[in-house]
């Protein structure tokens, strides 16, 4: 069974070149010129990626990510003429799996295609407990299955990055866990973003339950990385 890639892009060039070296390497590819049209196309959830520009007519590419995402986690590679940071960290909060700066080399393009791919294979694991399922530290508690987070009986609202990330410091509970380590295993192997990332992100981390509850959760080993230490 072929794998099905949606392509919102209004730029006709870059869209019809994408299709062409898509359907090459073997996918199915339907396309969407303007951000109405391709949130319809998205939420039938015919397909098995989407590759969304974020400068789109009738609706921007972040607000198909945010409409989407509140029924589905297809996942979504952001394609964006942009370079700053705050759109790449935007788009990444919102619940996009990666993005990728054009003018982009299709062998790059297809690489992160084949991660995310992969991360969303990974995912449809057989059912568990709920205490297979559960991550505690204290009176922190992950529900791995549910994609929830709670501080005792108050619920903490985290993107999927930083949820990505706070489990992957939870199941690795007292092993420092370097930047590079963390990169490979939230963002992926082949992530060529700021390096600073994972920094960002355990501020962001911090700054919604540390901050908040007053209890400092994640530690920083000077010079290697984070580590969440068992109790």
């Amino acid at each position: 069974m072929s794998v099905k890639i949606l392509l919102i892009e209004d730029e006709e060039k870059i869209a019809r070149f994408t299709e062409l070296e898509l359907v090459h390497e073997g996918y199915e590819v339907e396309k969407a010129a303007d951000g109405r049209t391709g949130l319809s196309m998205a939420e039938s959830g015919a397909y098995d990626l989407i590759l969304l520009d974020i400068m789109l007519p009738e609706l921007s590419g972040m607000e198909v990510l945010r409409r989407l995402r509140k029924t589905s986690q297809v996942p979504v590679i952001m394609l964006t003429a942009r370079d700053a940071v705050m759109d790449k960290v935007s788009g990444l909060d919102m619940g996009a799996d990666d993005y990728i700066t054009k003018p982009f080399a299709i062998e790059e393009l297809l690489a992160r295609i084949r991660v995310a791919l992969k991360k969303a294979v990974k995912t449809d694991a057989p059912a568990r407990s709920d205490q297979e399922n559960r991550l505690v530290y204290g009176q922190l508690s992950m529900d791995t299955a549910r994609h929830t987070v709670t501080y005792g009986d108050t619920a903490i609202d985290l993107t999927k990055r930083e949820f990505l990330l706070l489990r992957t410091l939870l199941e690795n509970k007292s092993i420092v866990m370097s930047r590079d380590t963390l990169l490979e295993r939230v963002w992926g192997y082949d992530y060529m973003g700021e390096t600073n990332v994972v920094d960002v992100y355990v501020y962001y981390l911090r700054s919604k339950i540390d901050d908040v509850f007053g209890e400092k959760i994640i530690h920083t080993v000077r010079g290697i990385g984070y580590v969440i230490k068992d109790k």
